[in-house]
């Protein structure tokens, strides 16, 4: 059997979607042929029987130069590819179903984000099947959506040796969604409060020095030796902070399912989150049940004064979960069921 991709970046080095250049690596596996096609292209190494295709955003090109070039490489390639797979971009189902449906090409879409509209419904209605992983999500109650697992590389994502004591990571976008100015200000309690730690804050803002951004920068600023602010970085340095850090804390809604909140639970750490889709394998303790600094302190508390037992077997528990439910491997398995 043989797919087309398509997706938004093919980019080993993109701090967000980075993680999908596994996702090829291990889809590959099960296919004859692989043809991805991407709106920006960076660096990659894949397997031989993959082969990139951009639209050229790493160019600069026009809306309507990705669009013209969307429809040229559907129509090339259409001889090589017998299903096709729309990796959360809804506007590749719009522009491109007729014609697969047209030459008996099967249509997965994946779309996990808690926001939709008409034409979420439309693209959903043209697909075969919409693949979502947070009961939350948007096309969670579509007539044709399947739950699936976030696919998380527990090679890469592991425990490794003894982590840094009293170490807490925030990871993601520096976006509202993501709350990391109430991660601050729950710092900022703990603070007043004596409480001993040293925290990392890793993200990049979608807007550069957007309000929101200056805001958070100010208030870890006056935070310095107990708060360190860095850029994103790749899913491969990604694997390295989680494993060198004893607790991570998520405060995206629920609506998606952040991966990171896996990749930590992979990695061993003790996870402080916001989301329903983990409030079954958390302690309630350390579910945060509102984004606010209070509670966010208090969940940040308990997760320090764990013993080192309690937080052995609460690491064993959550990466058995990933591993169990979650994992690229298992992922890629259920994917290629789907497409068949």
């Amino acid at each position: 059997m043989r797919l087309l991709i398509l997706t938004q970046a093919v980019d080993r080095d993109d701090p967000v979607l980075g993680f999908f250049h596994r996702w090829i690596e291990e889809f590959s596996k099960k296919y004859e042929k692989v043809n991805v096609i991407c709106l920006g292209e960076g660096r990659h190494q894949l397997p031989v029987n993959v082969a990139v295709h951009s639209l050229g955003k790493e160019r600069g090109v026009s809306r309507i130069e990705y669009v013209l070039a969307f429809y040229r490489y559907i129509w090339t390639l259409r001889n090589e590819y017998d299903a096709v797979f729309v990796h959360m971009n809804q506007e590749y189902v719009l522009l491109g179903s007729l014609l697969w449906l047209l030459w008996g090409k099967r249509v997965v879409l994946w779309r996990n984000h808690r926001m939709g509209s008409l034409l979420t419904r439309i693209a959903g209605a043209l697909a075969h099947v919409v693949c979502f992983t947070s009961p939350a999500a948007y096309v969670a109650h579509f007539p044709r959506s399947r739950r699936m697992p976030i696919g998380i590389d527990t090679e890469r994502f592991a425990p490794r040796g003894e982590k840094s004591a009293r170490s807490v990571l925030f990871l993601g976008r520096l976006d509202q969604v993501k709350n990391a100015d109430v991660f601050v200000q729950a710092l900022r309690i703990l603070a007043e409060q004596k409480v001993q730690l040293h925290a990392s804050l890793y993200g990049d803002p979608t807007v550069p020095d957007s309000q929101y951004v200056r805001e958070i920068r100010t208030a870890a600023a006056s935070l310095a030796g107990l708060l360190s602010v860095h850029a994103g970085v790749t899913n491969e340095k990604a694997a390295e902070l989680f494993a060198s850090h004893e607790i991570y804390v998520n405060l995206t809604p629920s609506g998606s399912f952040d991966k990171t909140i896996g990749e930590a639970m992979a990695a061993g750490c003790t996870v402080v989150a916001y989301n329903d889709a983990v409030r079954s394998v958390l302690p309630a303790a350390l579910f945060v049940e509102r984004p606010e600094a209070q509670p966010v302190a208090s969940a940040l508390k308990v997760a320090l004064n764990l013993s080192a037992e309690e937080k052995e077997a609460l690491s064993k528990r959550q990466r058995s979960f990933v591993v169990d439910t979650h994992s690229l491997v298992l992922l890629s398995a259920k994917l290629a069921e789907i497409l068949r």
